[in-house]
């Protein structure tokens, strides 16, 4: 079917922008020499992921526990998990997983390695963990070297817990100024990771994995420093408004969003059947990844001004005179990663036609 037929609201994904998506990140990940763990909170569906895997990519990050109990019933067979896991009940779901695939996790604290020796006890196979380095994103992660010294330290007087790396996140490169500000944080977060790493060895410990991660950096092509050995990207495989505007382009976008024109209540207002819990209220309010409005209107170069929870609000004179009730209209969203999550089910798109349909598999996993 023609996929304006569609029902709205619906995600749609074009296959062959996605397809050319994961085969720039990979030759960019190869052209470094480095291996590839695409990111799959942005799109939570096990079919891209196996996409993923299939052009190159070592294996796969989640987010979640969930996430990754999802993507390993699914076949993926090498998981890391980006976040700190802290609880009993989680670490016992990671030791399940722990005995039929590769699975790895964040720590940044000795709370964490206490609780992980004595979850992971008896076990054959010991706890793969890294530790995260706060690089500016004023997150999760370790700062002090003194602090870091005392997790290894930890870590060492371990039989369950196996250090496999370090690993962190220039999540702030979203709001550099410019091209030339984006380079200097990149290379900062570069350097503090891989400062890190050597400590960690002089110490005494083997650091295999040294882990960065962000899609600003990558989809520039900015080069990537000797020692580092992994990158984490997430967003370059559907892209969104906020990366479009840092490209200059929505060209590389491969999701939006089709909704229906249901209301003409004025001579200039238009209203949408998709609102907030469709395409959310998100923004990005500084820098080359600045976003307009709640949402780009393909074809019409216009933006959606405001959101009630299932409608969306367009003031446009112009737009509410050429388009009618019935009517349908692609938005490409500022943030692609929370919007995926609403949705059961994406339509693959190709040559204008629905091509297939991929089931968010790993939906409202967020525990």
């Amino acid at each position: 079917m023609n996929y304006m037929e569609l029902d709205t609201p619906a995600l749609l994904i074009d296959k062959d922008q996605v397809l050319d998506n994961i085969r720039f990140m990979q030759a960019y990940a190869d052209k470094y020499k480095v291996n590839l763990r695409p990111h799959t909170k942005t799109h939570k569906m096990v079919d891209l992921a196996k996409m993923q895997v299939e052009a190159g990519a070592q294996g796969i990050t989640v987010a979640k526990v969930g996430e990754a109990e999802v993507m390993a019933e699914g076949g993926i067979t090498d998981i890391f998990i980006a976040n700190e896991i802290v609880g009993e009940a989680k670490l016992d779901r990671i030791r399940a997983l722990n005995r039929r695939i590769n699975i790895a996790f964040g720590i940044d604290s000795i709370e964490q390695v206490k609780a992980i020796e004595r979850v992971f006890e008896g076990e054959e196979k010991q706890a793969q963990v890294l530790i995260e380095i706060e690089v500016g994103e004023n997150r999760s992660g370790i700062i002090e070297e003194e602090d870091f010294i005392s997790l290894i330290e930890s870590i060492k007087t371990c039989k369950n817990v196996k250090l496999k790396g370090i690993f962190s996140h220039e999540g702030h490169s979203y709001g550099a100024k410019d091209l030339d500000e984006l380079l200097e944080i990149f290379n900062a977060a570069q350097i503090r990771t891989l400062r890190f790493a050597d400590l960690a060895r002089e110490l005494g410990v083997e650091v295999g994995v040294v882990s960065i991660g962000a899609t600003p950096p990558s989809v520039h092509n900015l080069p990537i420093m000797d020692g580092i050995t992994e990158i984490r990207p997430g967003t370059y495989i559907l892209m969104d408004a906020s990366q479009g505007n840092a490209l200059g382009t929505y060209d590389r976008c491969a999701a939006s969003i089709l909704a229906t024109v249901i209301s003409r209540p004025t001579a200039e207002r238009v209203i949408i059947d998709v609102g907030a819990k469709g395409i959310t209220m998100q923004t990005r309010n500084k820098g080359i990844c600045t976003t307009k409005g709640l949402g780009y209107i393909k074809h019409h170069d216009i933006y959606i001004d405001s959101v009630f929870d299932e409608h969306g609000i367009i003031y446009d004179r112009e737009f509410r005179e050429k388009i009618q009730i019935g009517d349908k209209v692609e938005i490409i969203p500022n943030h692609i990663c929370p919007v995926c999550n609403l949705y059961d089910k994406a339509y693959l798109i190709s040559d204008g036609k629905v091509v297939g349909e991929l089931k968010v598999s790993a939906r409202g996993r967020l525990t």
